[in-house]
This record gives structure tokens, C-alpha cells and sequence, in this order.
């Protein structure tokens, strides 16, 4: 299992746009990929459930994965939260 805290620096926080390549990318690994925030977690790979999270600018989410490829999957996530979900 592989956890890494992320922090979300796009000044929209995450909305449906963002929500919608967080899913994508989650899916194209087989491992089983979670974010907590504030005790909430949720499947990486639900849109609603990303959505439903409600992380605003600065919130820190751990993501978590287990399973075959659980680096690759922890590695392709955090860059999005690096990248701003390329908005900005």
C-alpha cells in the first residue's frame, strides 16, 4: 500500500472538470485508489464521489492505493494536483 499527501493549489478547487481527469487517470490502473480528507474517503475512481469530497483551494487529501501497479497510480495523481489540473 502507498500513501501520498496532496494539496490542492488551483484556486477552483475541484469541480467537475478536474473530478472528471482524476477518474479517468484512476481507471487506468487496477489497483484500488482512495482519498481521505477530513476523515471522509472516497473511491478514486467515482465521480460523485470526488465531487462529494468538496475539496476547496489548500485542502490536503491523501491518496491511497494497493495493489499491482499502487506507484504508478499514487505517481499519475499526484501530478495532477502538481500540474493545477492544468487550469492555470
Amino acid at each position: 500500500m502507498i500513501e501520498r499527501d496532496v494539496t490542492v493549489t488551483n484556486r477552483a478547487g475541484i469541480h467537475a472538470r478536474p473530478a472528471a481527469l482524476i477518474v479517468q487517470t484512476a481507471a487506468k490502473y487496477q489497483s484500488q485508489i482512495m482519498f481521505t480528507k477530513d476523515g471522509e474517503e472516497i473511491n478514486a475512481k467515482s465521480i460523485m464521489g470526488i465531487i462529494t469530497l468538496g475539496a476547496a483551494y489548500q485542502a490536503v487529501i491523501t491518496i491511497r492505493a494497493e495493489g499491482s501497479d499502487e506507484q504508478d497510480a499514487v505517481d499519475a495523481l499526484a501530478t495532477l494536483f502538481d500540474k493545477r489540473f492544468e487550469e492555470e
